[in-house]
């Protein structure tokens, strides 16, 4: 694990595991906070294929100009063909996502180990079996 800086105001650390980069942010992301997150998630996602987390938990607040701040994160990021997760120990996100109807939007994990994890392969729906390896 690789600490790049410790900061103050919404962003309380930024560090990198294993190619993944954690951000850690705290205290309100609210329209005055905004726009200090918002130069930081645009730097961390202006990389070809972004492997981004952002951990909540310390997080006590987060108004609408937070969740445009992480939408833009995840179009960003999915735009550059990446992964972006977030950590949020309790419900408060999970409420506030699904009363704004993004509950589906993102990928939130209950713990920064949770998020860390390899992804899974999607399961694919449109019928395709690969085939069985051949036989020695």
């Amino acid at each position: 694990m690789t600490h790049e800086h410790v900061g103050t105001g919404p962003v309380r650390a930024q560090f990198s595991v294993d190619g993944t980069t954690v951000l850690v942010l705290r205290g309100d992301i609210d329209i005055a906070t905004a726009p200090l997150v918002t130069a930081c998630l645009d730097a961390l996602t202006a990389v070809p294929h972004p492997d981004l987390v952002v951990d909540l938990s310390p997080v006590s607040f987060l108004d609408c100009s937070g969740l445009n701040v992480l939408c833009r994160a995840r179009r960003r990021t999915r735009e550059r063909h990446g992964r972006l997760r977030l950590v949020s120990g309790g419900e408060r996100l999970r409420v506030v996502l699904r009363h704004t109807g993004l509950a589906d939007a993102f990928e939130i994990h209950p713990s920064l180990p949770d998020a860390l994890r390899p992804a899974c392969p999607t399961p694919r729906t449109d019928g395709f079996v690969p085939a069985a390896a051949p036989s020695s």
